[in-house]
């Protein structure tokens, strides 16, 4: 089969994450046909995490390709990019206080961004409780996705955009995520200032990082008055089950982690006790370095699906530069295969480039080394 011509190819991005939906955006603007599945019933399914930063240099460059970067910095927390160092006993070490024009790196909800990125979209462009199952179909194509209703979809180019554990990398990939042997335990905070004043002032408007060598916390201030709380843990991926406890046995994981930040000073060990509500179970996993696969005419990947990292401030920010270079090959190229070899050509090579870097990088964050805030506010 000879590759189409993007315009006239059916076009399927799996997963309505913040790289799938740019994707779809940027794509749309430039007068494509896109359809985005995506395994959750509606986009208000399950909570969207926490707050993340959009840097100048690769997620804002790709909101600005969208046509939503005005959008972006009217929703966005500028103050947010505040970085504090925190010891044990919760005194600041290191204090990185942003300029009031600074916007390399201004923080948002996920959840915000995901929505500014809906709205934007066509409406009916996403199909809710569409959980692929397996690409199926000839290299060459056309592709067929089988769903877990049963359905079936053809296409002409598969994107997946689907996170760790996606569904669509096996149709190049045979590699797996694997557990890093950090895990992050998710404690929320509501009404901050009101319920919980001690630990607004000890996080500030941004995010407040802690570590003694082999244990960390690292809060972050959410909108609407919100603050998350990551437990670091060097631990194997089942650690919760493998001490006797299920994860919304919320008193007695409290009870067992008291006693590993006993040493820990009471004001810090606010942000173990005081959460609201049970806490969330967050292994970190990643997939082996590098990350490459055969060229395929019909199937590429973007985002975690293609690269998965610690979280150390980029799988969003990459996601969407991957989304927006992808949408960009698609938008000048005379074939699909001429857009995915010409995506892939500066999307493999960063990808392995950064992922080298940060390889163990999730044992970094339980270093109890005082970091250097750079100039720009990025923690190197």
């Amino acid at each position: 089969m000879n590759s189409p011509a993007p315009a006239r190819a059916r076009i399927s991005v799996i997963g309505a994450g913040p790289g799938g939906l740019t994707c779809a955006r940027i794509l749309q603007q430039h007068g494509m046909a896109v359809t985005v599945y995506d395994r959750d019933p509606g986009p208000d399914a399950r909570d969207q995490g926490g707050t993340l930063d959009l840097h100048a240099d690769n997620g804002q460059i790709a909101l600005r390709e969208a046509g939503l970067l005005d959008e972006f910095f009217r929703l966005a927390r500028p103050e947010g990019q505040e970085m504090r160092q925190l010891d044990p006993t919760g005194t600041i070490t290191a204090h990185h206080v942003p300029a009031p024009d600074e916007l390399f790196k201004p923080e948002i909800d996920r959840g915000q961004l995901r929505t500014l990125l809906l709205d934007s979209l066509r409406p009916g462009t996403v199909h809710w409780g569409r959980a692929l199952t397996v690409v199926g179909g000839p290299a060459e194509g056309p592709r067929q996705l089988h769903f877990a209703d049963g359905t079936t979809v053809e296409t002409d180019l598969v994107i997946g955009a689907d996170g760790a554990f996606s569904r669509v990398r096996p149709a190049v990939s045979p590699a797996v995520p694997e557990h890093t042997g950090v895990s992050f335990l998710e404690a929320w905070f509501s009404d901050v200032e009101n319920r919980h004043p001690d630990i607004a002032e000890l996080v500030g408007p941004g995010s407040a990082a802690a570590a003694d060598g082999d244990r960390g916390l690292f809060a972050q201030r959410n909108s609407g008055n919100h603050i998350r709380v990551y437990i670091i843990q060097k631990v194997p991926v089942d650690w919760i089950s493998a001490s006797g406890l299920r994860v919304d046995d919320t008193d007695g994981i409290r009870a067992l982690l008291l006693d590993e930040y006993a040493h820990w000073s009471p004001r810090m060990r606010q942000l173990i006790t005081d959460n609201d509500g049970p806490y969330v179970d967050r292994p970190i996993f990643a997939l082996p370095v590098p990350h490459t696969w055969e060229h395929n005419p019909t199937v590429t990947l973007l985002g975690d699906a293609a690269h998965l990292m610690p979280p150390l401030g980029v799988g969003v920010n990459l996601a969407m530069l991957d989304a927006s270079e992808l949408a960009l090959a698609l938008a000048n190229a005379a074939t699909v295969d001429d857009a995915i070899r010409t995506y892939e050509k500066t999307m493999l090579p960063r990808s392995t480039e950064t992922a080298k870097a940060l390889e163990h990088g999730a044992e970094h964050l339980l270093s109890a080394d005082v970091p250097d805030f750079g100039p720009d506010g990025v923690r190197s």
